[in-house]
């Protein structure tokens, strides 16, 4: 089922899409894009605890996604898989859960939570990401949808935190 969805993607693959798709990879790439966002909200005094907010969601994402699920599970790429060419450097580490898309929605959650309208922005920009990952045959389904719950859960791991800890302190420095 996951080989039809993604050849299914594949069909649509054209110099416009790739070009999209390579940009949104090297976005996500070691979630630097996400990164960016959180230091630009932390500089900032008014958007600081969203600034927080978004790399503590990060930092989860690392320790559970990247450190913790993809070992676990050691699930092969599916261009590896299928022996499939791909048109972006082939990646080091496996393939469940997408990085891309746990970073992308982990993210989006949090700026969903302080800025609505930047929310809305960033889940289109998330599910571009994790439909990228299929088009690109980097990742299966599977684990885009990981990517998303796992986002999900990075978030309301830092929202605990957040609130539990950080933002009295914050309330406290900032008046």
């Amino acid at each position: 089922m996951e080989k039809t969805i993604l050849d299914f993607i594949s069909n649509f693959q054209n110099p416009i899409f790739d070009k999209i798709a390579m940009a949104f990879n090297y976005m996500g790439k070691a979630g630097i894009v996400f990164i960016i966002i959180g230091l630009f909200f932390f500089i900032k005094k008014d958007t600081r605890q969203l600034g927080i907010h978004i790399l503590l969601s990060l930092i989860f994402c690392l320790l559970l996604g990247n450190l913790l699920l993809k070992p676990i599970f050691a699930r092969i790429r599916p261009y590896d898989l299928y022996n499939v060419d791909i048109i972006v450097k082939e990646l080091k580490d496996y393939s469940f859960p997408s990085g891309h898309t746990f970073s992308a929605f982990a993210t989006a959650f949090t700026v969903n939570k302080y800025m609505k309208k930047f929310g809305k922005f960033m889940f289109v920009f998330a599910i571009i990401m994790g439909i990228t990952r299929l088009y690109l045959y980097v990742h299966f389904p599977t684990d885009v949808l990981g990517g998303i719950i796992l986002g999900y859960i990075c978030y309301k791991l830092a929202d605990i935190l957040m609130d539990k800890y950080i933002n009295k302190k914050l309330k406290h420095k900032l008046c």
